[in-house]
């Protein structure tokens, strides 16, 4: 929109003030304009009042719901996801849910059964029907990575992806850094001594995971050897099967898992063939479950923080200007909790 620095009184387009006239009548960015629309603590007295005496005069009524979905789209927000089950995504559709109640926003599901081209084309059809509200994909794999490039231009949409976001799409991404978290785990098992980490892997849209390519970086930035990844699939017997080949071989000392339930997959594996936990094998997992503190032994993991994951989308789908990428909500980063399946190499009395 066409506008002067005039303010309100020099308004070119008819219509109702947008969050720019506020920002441009107060003498602050739009940016400053949505923290103070959503109680930020980092915007000074002065600066508040500045824009509520700007709302106040301009007569500005935010409606983050009919301007993030579009004119003419629902109240309500639909997530397109591959699993409902598993804890990441899970936590994260309990993220928009909780976010989207006092947004006055139903929220809906729809399930993409798999990467195959009519599977996300139906999926597309579904979210491309303005009844559908707003999309947020969960493109932690293959199948939702697919229906967020399917996507229509004039579809309003957010995704959750892994580490990085997806190279050759141009929508807003959102995502924790596992890359990081991954670096920061293998070197707590090398800074016990131990002479280089396995890795059993979770699926990944990319083929290379941000966990695996963390875990990779750890090893060659340290010299230690980069051992095969051992692929593991979404269910726990696969991961109790990579379990079973590490378990025998004598030289494996530590294994990074791709998510919790790798490694209790693992952690079974390792015990039906003798070997102990952590007394001849250290074992990291990723995602910090509830209840992995209370495993046998307590699980070292990393915590990641999906249901805030899961909030970010939603504030950035109802941002005020679609453009503005200032939109955030607090992101608890990835951190490592250490625990009892952790220890130097050789702290047991081995098997």
């Amino acid at each position: 929109m066409a506008r002067s620095s005039g303010g309100a009184a020099q308004r070119r387009t008819a219509g109702p003030p947008s969050i720019r006239d506020v920002a441009a009548a107060a003498g602050v960015s739009h940016q400053t304009v949505s923290r103070v629309l959503n109680d930020s603590p980092r915007v000074s007295p002065d600066t508040r009042r500045q824009v509520l005496e700007a709302i106040e005069r301009l007569g500005y009524r935010p409606n983050r719901a009919a301007r993030a979905l579009g004119f003419g789209r629902a109240r309500g927000v639909t997530v397109v996801t591959a699993d409902t089950t598993l804890y990441g995504y899970a936590s994260t559709l309990h993220g928009i849910e909780e976010a989207a109640r006092p947004a006055g926003l139903s929220v809906g599901i729809r399930v993409v059964e798999s990467a195959r081209a009519e599977d996300v084309r139906h999926a597309v059809e579904h979210v491309s029907d303005p009844s559908a509200g707003g999309v947020i994909v969960i493109a932690f794999d293959a199948a939702g990575a697919a229906v967020l490039r399917a996507l229509p231009d004039d579809v309003p949409a957010v995704a959750a992806t892994e580490a990085g976001g997806l190279p050759d799409v141009s929508r807003r991404t959102i995502f924790l850094d596992e890359r990081r978290a991954a670096v920061d785990a293998t070197r707590h098992l090398l800074s016990l001594g131990h002479r280089t980490v396995h890795h059993v892997a979770i699926p990944s849209e990319t083929g290379t995971s941000a966990r695996q390519a963390g875990w990779r970086d750890a090893l060659e930035q340290a010299g230690a050897p980069v051992p095969t990844v051992l692929p593991g699939g979404w269910e726990p017997r696969s991961a109790y099967q990579a379990g079973r080949a590490l378990a025998a071989d004598p030289l494996v000392t530590a294994v990074l898992c791709g998510n919790d339930t790798t490694a209790v997959a693992v952690r079974r594996a390792l015990y039906d063939a003798g070997r102990d936990v952590p007394g001849d094998v250290s074992v990291v997992g990723f995602d910090d479950v509830p209840g992995a503190e209370f495993w046998t032994p307590a699980l070292t993991t990393v915590r990641m923080d999906f249901a805030g994951l899961g909030r970010a989308c939603l504030v950035a789908l109802l941002s005020d200007d679609p453009a503005d990428q200032g939109a955030r909500v607090d992101l608890d980063p990835p951190c490592l909790v250490v625990r009892e399946s952790t220890a130097p190499p050789g702290a047991g009395t081995g098997t």
